[in-house]
C-alpha cells in the first residue's frame, strides 16, 4: 500500500464524522436547451496540428505498452481564447493537444460539456481542455462529473484545478476524478517538476449490476470539491448524493496571485477526443464554500 494513503487512513480515523468514507476506502484498498455559449474556435494551426502523429511515449498504456513519461525538453504552446463561457472567464487547450478541444454550456440544466484530447494530467507537462477564471485568495470548487461513453480508456480524467499560469508544465493543484472512480489530489510543486498525489479508490460488494451478491464494484463518486485555504488544498467528495466531505489530510502549496481557477478534462489519448460534461459547478472566492 502506498505510504501516502496509509497516512491519509490514519488521519481519516481519527476523525468519526469520516466513518463511511473509511469504511468504502478500507473495502476498496484491502481486498437540451441550445447551449449560452458556444465552444472557443479552433486556431489557425489546428488543421496542420492533426496532420503530426502522437509520439509513442504518449500513447495511452495497454497490454503491449507502458506509457511514460515526456522527454524533459518536450513542450507545446498552449492554445488559449479569451471566450467566455458561463462562469468562466477563457478556454484554453493547455499543451496544445494534436486535436483542438471544445466547450459549451448549457444554462438550463447548468451543463458544462468538454471535449479534449490530450496524453495525459501527469508527468512534467499537461494536456486538456480548460475552463479558467483568475482569481486570487481562497477558493471553493465543486462540480458533479459524468462521462457520456461508457467505453472510454479508463485513465480518461475530469479535474478541479488551480494552475500559476497557462503553460503546460505550470505549478498546479488538482482534484481529478477518473473513469474508474479513482480520485486523486495531486500537485506539480514546482514548474516542469513530476506531479505526486494521494489516491482514493472506493468499491463495494452488492452493488447493483455485479454478477453475483458478492461480485466487488467500483463506485463511481457523484461529485467532487476542491478547497484553497492560504496555502492548504483539500479534497472533497460526495460518493451518492450525501453532503460534501474532506477525504484525507490537506496538501501545502504555494502559488503566487493571481492564479488560474476552472475546471477541465482530458481523454487520455494523445490524438482522440473524448467527453466529459461537469455540472452544478460552485465557484467561490472563499474557503468552506465546498456544497
Amino acid at each position: 500500500m502506498d505510504i501516502p494513503v496509509v497516512r491519509s487512513l490514519v488521519k481519516l480515523a481519527c476523525r468519526p464524522s469520516l466513518a463511511f468514507s473509511l469504511l468504502v476506502l478500507m473495502l476498496t484498498l484491502f481486498i437540451a436547451p441550445r447551449p449560452s455559449h458556444a465552444q472557443a474556435p479552433a486556431s489557425a494551426s489546428a488543421p496542420e496540428a492533426q496532420t503530426s502523429a502522437a509520439p509513442a511515449w504518449a500513447q495511452p498504456g495497454s497490454a503491449t505498452h507502458n506509457q511514460v513519461a515526456p522527454p524533459t525538453d518536450f513542450h507545446r504552446p498552449s492554445k488559449n481564447f479569451n471566450t467566455p463561457i458561463g462562469i468562466f472567464d477563457g478556454q484554453s487547450d493547455i499543451g496544445g493537444a494534436l486535436v483542438p478541444g471544445s466547450a459549451s454550456y448549457d444554462a438550463a440544466t447548468r451543463q458544462y460539456t468538454i471535449n479534449s484530447a490530450g496524453y495525459n494530467i501527469w508527468y512534467t507537462r499537461d494536456e486538456f481542455r480548460f475552463l479558467w477564471k483568475k482569481l486570487s485568495g481562497d477558493v471553493s470548487l465543486a462540480a458533479d462529473v459524468s462521462f457520456p461513453d461508457p467505453n472510454g480508456y479508463n485513465d480518461r480524467k475530469a479535474v478541479l484545478i488551480i494552475r500559476q499560469n497557462l503553460d503546460d508544465d505550470a505549478k498546479e493543484i488538482l482534484v481529478g476524478l477518473h473513469g474508474t472512480g479513482m480520485i486523486q489530489l495531486a500537485q506539480r510543486p514546482e514548474k516542469n517538476l513530476l506531479i505526486n498525489d494521494i489516491e482514493f479508490r472506493m468499491g463495494g460488494r452488492g452493488l447493483p449490476g455485479g454478477a453475483s451478491p458478492n461480485s466487488f464494484g467500483n463506485v463511481m463518486p457523484k461529485r467532487i470539491g476542491l478547497e484553497k485555504r492560504g496555502d492548504a488544498f483539500a479534497l472533497f467528495v460526495s460518493v451518492e448524493g450525501e453532503p460534501m466531505h474532506q477525504f484525507g489530510p490537506p496538501i501545502q502549496l504555494h502559488l503566487d496571485e493571481p492564479f488560474y481557477v476552472g475546471i477541465g478534462f482530458c481523454s487520455h489519448l494523445p490524438d482522440k477526443v473524448d467527453t466529459a460534461v461537469l455540472s452544478n459547478v460552485v465557484l467561490e472566492n472563499s474557503a468552506g464554500k465546498v456544497h
